[in-house]
């Protein structure tokens, strides 16, 4: 099948309408509509077909990459099996997570022990499926990236990465430092992520964090401790050196600097500031304007390093209109233009 840039989008079911197989694919994304574990707002679990619907809305020139158009991208189907067990799982970790709130003690209570039992067995199995499938795609020459859903969700594909015995790095744009050993009882929550990423894949350096501005005392220990290992780049860092003068061009160099050859991309979407995605499952005051984000990934292409896979999470779609989708959407479009542009350097 041949693509027109300048004709109307075509719902094929493959994001962005573009006529790709995933035999064909050199980027497959694997979509994960989950977000079980959520502790303030849910609705990420919808965020894959949000901006799958989103996507053919898009217009395809890039100036960053030529004809990028013709990118080979293809997203794997949305699992409804996966989406009816999360809408079941939801509403039990919602009635768990009201208990909570409330002071319930989870040691207190066998009901709700079995409910985080249930969900914690279930995120494993999910995780591992990810993995199997992510791994079987990188033998291939794939690159990998995974929609989500909660930010909980890329964790199998960063463990597949892991295994293949190469040192790299994890590039985290987020709000939040998701390095909670668990929390609210979930050993694999949203909240956790980077924390199981740390703990669980012995080839990973060095984690890099850019934006975070809602922090527990324990996240900055953790941070302090590391010996190196982690380097926080928080919003209020970034914000007080760029109102004394200091450009983002300046910023970027140094978080760049702290990166590995081989990079992992980790776009938790609340890392932009709140008005872009004001129906995210826990948004914060502060962050970033979407073109920072997109000239980031571009200059890190341009310092010759090399992306290994990366993920876009946390995009909900909410009641009311598009506009999460629609910025989910062009969020992704840049990141997959930048995976492009680097594949096609180390390709040429």
């Amino acid at each position: 099948m041949s693509f027109d840039p300048n004709g109307v989008g075509i719902a094929n079911g493959n994001l962005f309408g573009f006529p790709v197989t995933e035999s064909e694919a050199d980027i497959l994304i694997i979509p994960i509509p989950w977000d079980a574990t959520a502790s303030y707002g849910k609705g990420t679990s919808d965020g894959p077909q949000a901006i799958l619907t989103a996507s053919t809305q898009l217009d395809f020139y890039h100036p960053k990459l030529d004809k990028a158009y013709e990118t080979k991208v293809f997203m794997a189907p949305i699992s409804r099996e996966w989406q009816e067990i999360n809408s079941k799982l939801c509403i039990e970790a919602l009635e768990y997570i009201d208990f909570l709130e409330n002071g319930g003690k989870l040691a207190e209570n066998p009901a709700f022990q079995a409910t985080v039992s249930e969900i914690s067995s279930t995120q494993n199995a999910l995780k591992e499926n990810l993995k199997n499938r992510a791994i079987e795609a990188i033998q291939k020459g794939k690159i990998v990236g995974v929609l989500g859903g909660e930010h909980s969700t890329p964790l199998g594909l960063i463990e597949a990465i892991d295994s293949q015995n190469k040192p790299f790095g994890i590039l985290q744009i987020d709000a939040h430092a998701d390095l909670r050993d668990a929390y609210e009882g979930f050993e694999q929550s949203h909240a956790s992520i980077m924390f199981n990423a740390l703990k669980n894949c012995k080839n990973l350096l060095k984690l890099v964090q850019v934006g975070i501005r809602d922090i527990a005392q324990s996240e900055v220990d953790l941070i302090e401790n590391s010996e190196g290992r982690i380097t926080t780049f928080f919003d209020w860092s970034l914000k007080e050196a760029q109102f004394r003068g200091e450009t983002w061009e300046i910023q970027i160099d140094k978080i760049i600097r702290d990166l590995p050859e081989n990079v992992y991309i980790s776009f938790d979407i609340d890392g932009l500031s709140p008005e872009l995605c004001p129906n995210t499952g826990t948004p914060v005051a502060g962050g970033f304007k979407l073109e920072e984000i997109n000239y980031l990934f571009f200059k890190l292409v341009e310092s010759g390093r090399r992306i290994v896979g990366f993920d876009l999470n946390e995009v909900a779609p909410g009641k009311e209109g598009d506009w999460d989708a629609n910025v989910g959407a062009r969020a992704l479009w840049n990141l997959v233009c930048a995976v492009e542009k680097n594949r096609r350097l180390f390709h040429s």
